[in-house]
């Protein structure tokens, strides 16, 4: 085992409503929550928009749960999601415009957890 293992997971992801790895990539991180990890979720590019208002309500990847429901679940069993600045700036998103529960934040959130061992899987 490495010596800085910790029981951390940090699912970046860049695809959004559009595409079936989004539904991938909140599956692993609900999944992570259930194994006892603590679990943070990085969007990036078209990810934001699984966190814009809305966004989600209607999407739903088969034979996946709704996007919505993996989202809701993810962030009441209390796993983290950071939203890239630079890419909800971009689609004139601010904190007004994404769900509660997610926080606008850059990439040093991910980094402080990686360097203490976090491992990390993208989607």
């Amino acid at each position: 085992m490495m010596e800085n293992a910790t029981n951390e997971l940090i699912v970046v992801m860049t695809k959004g409503i559009n595409d079936e790895l989004s539904s991938v990539g909140l599956t692993i991180a609900n999944g992570a929550i259930t194994a006892g990890m603590t679990v943070g979720v990085f969007l990036t590019s078209n990810a934001i928009d699984l966190v814009r208002k809305n966004g989600v309500d209607h999407t739903h990847v088969h034979p996946m749960e709704s996007l919505k429901g993996l989202l809701d679940d993810f962030i009441a069993r209390g796993g983290k999601v950071w939203a890239c600045p630079p890419c909800t700036s971009a689609r004139g998103y601010n904190q007004d415009s994404i769900v509660e529960g997610v926080e606008i934040q850059g990439a040093s959130v991910i980094f402080e957890r990686m360097k203490t061992g976090a491992a990390t899987v993208s989607f």
